[in-house]
């Protein structure tokens, strides 16, 4: 069943009582076959369906019989998604009786029903049903709402509601274009696009659309619609002024057409359209040849269509222009009467929708003067108690003034007390990142003091030696230079490691300490790759107290730090917190993935191996620091909430949950920017952007 029809062609689904009889004696024999046949009630369901589609487009009391008994099937077997499509299609059936109120009234039904989320499941498997059924119940339900907003968008297109029409059927393309696989429903989706384009004179959207039906059509193998499909290009490019075109595309459509043999009020339709075409070119003996085989063709479709109008315009003009007047007052004769009767089925059916407006707006209107009665009996009661309250609450108030005052004072106090906490918070956090970093400063200041105690203990010896050389009888004058010359290099390397040290301190205690806020020039290389030394020796000091024979942690680190980067103005011991939470957290996440390794394995398998990587890379004019692990990574139902304050994913008692969050602060600050990409199983990597 194509839903789709333009905007007059409503009545043309007036019954041709030429095939009554038949249709009448092909009903009997389905019924008397139904009645002999032992089907079940699924079986009868799927016949009652199929029948109502089959008769829907041309017999519509058959099409009524066949759907009420679909409908009441489908009721008893609780199918509501039959249910949906059944009202659909009775709704299209009324549609096409004229009655617009009852079709409206059905979809409105069908949509009731399709806000079930629950609709699309447990659907028994029918000839009539497959194949508007897709893969999950949320696309079935999508389908079914689709098929409902075409309907809908075409009883508005004909009760005169374009910008409706248009709303309701891109809703429609847009709920399915990616889900469906009915390129049926589709195409009359998009051909009805294209005739809201048309009517609003926006060729280019509606050749777009058009083309578009033509290619759901070839993948329908719609053929039926091919030559329709190119006369309605033709038709826009004649709108647009293109003739050469517009007659190339008219008259491969009704070849088409004619090949088929099965769409004749298509093909008298195109025939009008080639009338115009020559109208268009000033050539009258041809438009009125095309004009009066169009009137043939009509004819010999048997029936009578709203159509038939514009043959007959098409007709009077050009006998018209020709000085055939007798003709042209002939035919426009004929183009008057069925103008009136149009406008006269138009008004009938018009009443027929608006009615249930109009009767939901008398009830709404019923309701509000009952309660404008309701109000009014209450209103003196109200009044009394209004003013009885009205001094109660003067009092209330003025108590509640007092109170507010006081209370005010409370919340100041407790701001100021939150303001205190939050600033302790944030110290807790650095304290937090400096115990970590407790172990890797003393594995690094270690160092430089065993030098400096091993110097000074080389001196004193020294200084002996050159004791008991001065007190020698003869003194060796060039074996005590040699000495003093040791002396003086070893105590040169007791300063350099001394400083060293020294430097190690103030870099603790310019993390534990609150910054100045002052930015300085600093080498980032420098800064990251001495804070991944001091978070890696932290790691490495916590196993000094796992049990004997236990393995430590161990991890490969790589650097690709770019040369080419000189020093930038930042606030130093901000940036080093930042990479030290993120080293941290890697450090963290490849340890907890080795501890997860089994221990035995197999001969030959290759184990996990922790890897972390930092490098530094400079892009126009911005800096690049990127920290990545080969860890467990991070679920991705939790990646929007790492840099909110107190989230932690570590457990009870191993983080506070303000490393990441005190991150984004201050790389905020800086003007720069944090991002992440994980993927469960496989790592993670954080990528800071600081501008030069």
């Amino acid at each position: 069943m194509r839903q789709f029809i333009s905007i007059r062609i409503y009545v043309a689904c007036i019954f041709c009582l030429l095939f009554f009889f038949s249709f009448s004696q092909k009903e009997d024999v389905l019924n008397n076959k139904l009645n002999d046949l032992p089907l079940n009630d699924t079986a009868r369901l799927n016949q009652y369906a199929r029948l109502l589609a089959d008769f829907v487009e041309t017999n519509r009391d058959t099409a009524f019989y066949y759907g009420y008994k679909a409908l009441a099937m489908a009721k008893k077997l609780n199918q509501r998604y039959y249910q949906g499509f059944i009202l659909c299609d009775l709704a299209y059936d009324f549609l096409n009786s004229g009655d617009y109120s009852n079709s409206l009234k059905y979809l409105i039904e069908a949509t009731k029903l399709s806000e079930d989320k629950d609709i699309g499941k447990n659907i028994l498997e029918t000839s009539y049903i497959e194949p508007r059924l897709q893969e999950g119940a949320e696309s079935n339900r999508k389908e079914l709402q689709a098929w409902i907003k075409n309907s809908l968008g075409i009883l508005y297109g004909l009760t005169g509601s374009e910008d409706k029409k248009l709303n309701e059927l891109l809703e429609a393309k847009h709920l399915i274009e990616n889900e469906t696989t009915d390129m049926f429903l589709l195409s009359g989706i998009t051909s009805n696009i294209v005739e809201v384009y048309i009517s609003k004179n926006k060729l280019d959207s509606a050749l777009y659309y058009q083309r578009q039906t033509m290619k759901y059509e070839s993948n329908a193998n719609l053929k039926i619609y091919g030559g329709v499909s190119l006369v309605t290009i033709g038709d826009i490019f004649l709108k647009q002024g293109k003739p050469d075109s517009a007659k190339r595309y008219l008259f491969d459509g009704v070849r088409i057409l004619i090949e088929n043999n099965e769409n004749l009020i298509g093909l008298a339709s195109a025939y009008i359209s080639i009338s115009n075409l020559y109208d268009y070119n000033n050539q009258t003996d041809s438009a009125i040849y095309y004009g009066n085989k169009a009137l043939k063709t009509f004819s010999l479709a048997g029936t009578s269509v709203p159509e038939i109008l514009d043959a007959y315009t098409s007709l009077a003009l050009n006998y018209n222009k020709n000085n055939m007047y007798d003709s042209a007052y002939r035919y426009m004769a004929l183009a008057r009467n069925m103008s009136d009767s149009l406008n006269s089925i138009d008004i009938k059916n018009l009443g027929k929708f608006h009615s249930i407006n109009f009767e939901e707006k008398l009830r709404v209107k019923a309701l509000e003067n009952e309660k404008i009665a309701v109000d009014s009996r209450n209103r003196v009661i109200l009044l009394s108690i209004i003013i009885v309250v009205f001094f109660v609450i003067v009092f209330i108030l003025y108590r509640n003034n007092k109170e507010k005052q006081k209370t005010n004072k409370i919340l100041e106090t407790t701001l100021s007390d939150l303001k205190a906490t939050q600033s302790q918070l944030i110290q807790s956090e650095k304290m937090a990142s400096l115990g970590e970093l407790t172990a890797g400063i003393a594995h690094e200041i270690q160092n430089p003091l065993n030098f400096v105690n091993n110097f000074s203990e080389v001196n004193t010896e020294l200084i002996d030696e050159l004791e008991h050389e001065q007190k020698k009888e003869i003194r060796d004058f060039q074996n005590e230079n040699e000495i003093l010359n040791s002396i003086k290099n070893n105590e040169q390397k007791i300063n350099h490691h001394g400083k060293r040290a020294d430097s190690i301190v103030k870099g603790m205690l310019q993390h534990s300490r609150a910054g100045t806020g002052q930015k300085e020039l600093t080498d980032i290389n420098a800064l990251a790759d001495e804070y991944l030394r001091l978070s890696y020796h932290g790691f490495r000091a916590k196993d000094k107290f796992l049990p004997t024979g236990q393995a430590g942690f161990n991890t490969t680190i790589q650097t690709d730090f770019d040369e080419t980067i000189r020093k930038i103005n930042i606030i130093p011991q901000d940036i080093g917190r930042v990479l030290l939470n993120l080293y941290n957290n890697a450090f963290y996440a490849v340890s907890e993935k080795k501890k997860q390794e089994p221990k035995n394995l197999p001969a030959g398998q290759a184990g996990y191996e922790p890897t972390v990587s930092v490098s530094t890379k400079k892009i126009d004019n911005r800096i690049t620091i990127t920290v990545k692990d080969n860890g467990n990574g991070i679920q991705q139902k939790v990646i929007d909430k790492i840099f909110q304050p107190f989230f932690t994913t570590k457990p009870t008692g191993q983080g506070t949950g303000l490393g990441l969050s005190l991150s984004y602060d201050i790389i905020k600050a800086h003007g720069g920017e944090i991002k992440v990409e994980t993927k469960e199983g496989e790592g993670t990597e954080f990528m800071i952007q600081i501008p030069t």
